[in-house]
């Protein structure tokens, strides 16, 4: 039987990798997305709020892999659970980093299923 997959959540900030948000969302679905450990390096460049338009990392690299798949953005119900899209609004206000790791995550691995994948 095989290992159902751990939150992207528990690669946050984990020794010795020290992965960020964006980073763990790569990380919690490598083997679904087929990303390569460079890759997962590469996304080092998208957390603490440097994603494009400023989101939140885990959301950023939820609808990356999304969108290779053809299939639509996490980021209304991100915004609706979290409150917020970027980073600075996010931090200090709304949800932890580990939090919107896990909802990021949970609304991916929705859209997931709901396209059958």
């Amino acid at each position: 039987m095989e290992k159902e997959r751990e939150c992207s959540a528990v690669y946050f900030h984990r020794p010795p990798e020290s992965l960020n948000c964006a980073q763990s969302i790569m990380k919690g679905f490598q083997k679904e997305f087929q990303v390569s450990d460079a890759e997962i390096e590469e996304f080092r460049a998208w957390g603490g709020g440097r994603a494009e338009g400023g989101l939140c990392g885990a959301l950023f690299a939820a609808d990356t892999l999304l969108k290779r798949r053809g299939l639509g953005s996490i980021a209304s119900g991100f915004e609706k659970r979290v409150g917020y899209k970027t980073c600075k609004e996010i931090k200090g206000k709304a949800c932890s980093c580990p939090d919107c790791v896990r909802i990021a995550d949970e609304l991916l691995s929705e859209v997931m299923e709901g396209a059958g994948e």
